[in-house]
C-alpha cells in the first residue's frame, strides 16, 4: 500500500537489502514471522510490544518499522506498541532519524516527554510515541509478544506479564555515539537496520 512519497523511496532501498542479514539473525525474525503468521492464520489480532530499557530509541524505532512494514505489505490486524523498564523521553536524535527517513512528524504534550504523531501514510492515523514503561495503560496488558530490543531489558526482565512469548532481537545502542561525529551517522545506521529487519519479517508474514 502507498506510504509517504519520501518514505516511499527510502522502503524501495530498504526492500533491497535483506541479504545483507546474517544466516544465523534470519532464523531468529522468520521464528518471529512465525508466531505473527500463526495469529493471523486462527484470525486473532497480532500485537506487539517492543521493550528496551528507556523507550528512546531502539524500541520506537522497531514500533514504527514493524507498522510501516504491515501497512507496506497490506497485513491488517496489526498492532505494534513499546515501552521500556522506565520512561524517560522518545530520544530527539532517533525522531530525527526517522524524521530523515521519510515519515512525517509533528509533536504535542509535556516538554520533558513530547508525544510525536509519525505519519507514514495518508490514509492512515499517525502512530503516537513518547515514552512509558511496557506495561503502561496504554500497552497491551495480555495475548501480546514482547519483543526485547535490548540486552539489558532483556537480562533485567525475565517475565514480562501478560506476554504470551517473547523474541530477543537486540540491536546495539546507538546513544553510545551521541555527541560525537559519528551521531547522525550511527543512527542513522541503526535506523535502517531496523527497517531491514522488519521489512524482512512482514515479506515472510505475507508469503
Amino acid at each position: 500500500m502507498q506510504l509517504l512519497p519520501g518514505l516511499e523511496k527510502y522502503v524501495s532501498g530498504v526492500v533491497t537489502r535483506f541479504d545483507s542479514i546474517s544466516e544465523e539473525r534470519q532464523l531468529l525474525l522468520s521464528e518471529f514471522a512465525g508466531y505473527i503468521s500463526n495469529k493471523l492464520n486462527y484470525s486473532q489480532p497480532v500485537k506487539l510490544n517492543f521493550i528496551c530499557t528507556h523507550n528512546s530509541r531502539r524500541s520506537h524505532l522497531s514500533q514504527i518499522w514493524a507498522q510501516t512494514a504491515a501497512h507496506y505489505y497490506e497485513i491488517s490486524k496489526i498492532e505494534c506498541y513499546s515501552g521500556g523498564t522506565e520512561a524517560t523521553s522518545f530520544n530527539e536524535r532517533a525522531v530525527k532519524a526517522i524524521e530523515d527517513a521519510g515519515f512525517s512528524i509533528s509533536r504535542n504534550g509535556e516538554p520533558m516527554n513530547h508525544i510525536y504523531y509519525v505519519h507514514y501514510a495518508h490514509d492512515e492515523k499517525p502512530l503516537q510515541c513518547f515514552s512509558k514503561k511496557f506495561d503502561a495503560s496504554t500497552n497491551p496488558q495480555k495475548d501480546f509478544a514482547a519483543i526485547m530490543t535490548c540486552s539489558d531489558a532483556d537480562e533485567r526482565c525475565p517475565v514480562i506479564l501478560g506476554a504470551e512469548t517473547r523474541f530477543p532481537i537486540r540491536y546495539e545502542d546507538p546513544k553510545k555515539f551521541d555527541n560525537t561525529e559519528h551521531e547522525e551517522k550511527m543512527y542513522a545506521e541503526r535506523c535502517k537496520q531496523i527497517a531491514v529487519e522488519m521489512f524482512f519479517v512482514f515479506s515472510r508474514v505475507k508469503k
